[in-house]
């Protein structure tokens, strides 16, 4: 794989990365996120798990839609959370970003999530 095949996707309007690597990196058809927290593209994070999962999805969106993409493109998603007790309360606020056919997903609970956040995503997707 050679730099060439792959390019950087970057938008203003989700949290810039806070490490050594890219928010997203597409190559071909398929766009791989990084984990998305549930903050604001200034670093803000709502109080509740459910705020958090909202913004973390819309994050998500937020960076698919710079390399016009949607939400109907992710074929898989991963799940970390801090608490398992908080998968229902996600599942909710994750059932409003899809539609059937639904993507693959894992969820895990971790012990700490960068920043202390309740909840972080990533996805694939493919066009």
């Amino acid at each position: 794989m050679t730099k060439q095949e792959r390019k950087t996707i970057a938008t203003s309007n989700a949290p810039g990365a806070i490490g050594p690597y890219s928010q997203a990196v597409q190559f071909g058809n398929m766009i791989i996120t990084s984990g998305q927290l549930g903050m604001n593209a200034a670093g803000e994070f709502p109080d509740s798990v459910s705020e958090q999962a909202k913004q973390s999805l819309s994050n998500v969106k937020a960076i698919l839609e710079a390399a016009d993409y949607a939400m109907e493109h992710v074929v898989k998603t991963t799940v970390f959370l801090k608490d398992m007790n908080d998968f229902q309360t996600v599942n909710e606020v994750y059932a409003t970003f899809f539609a059937e056919p639904y993507p693959a997903r894992s969820a895990v609970e971790v012990a700490k999530l960068p920043k202390d956040g309740l909840v972080e995503i990533e996805v694939i997707a493919v066009k």
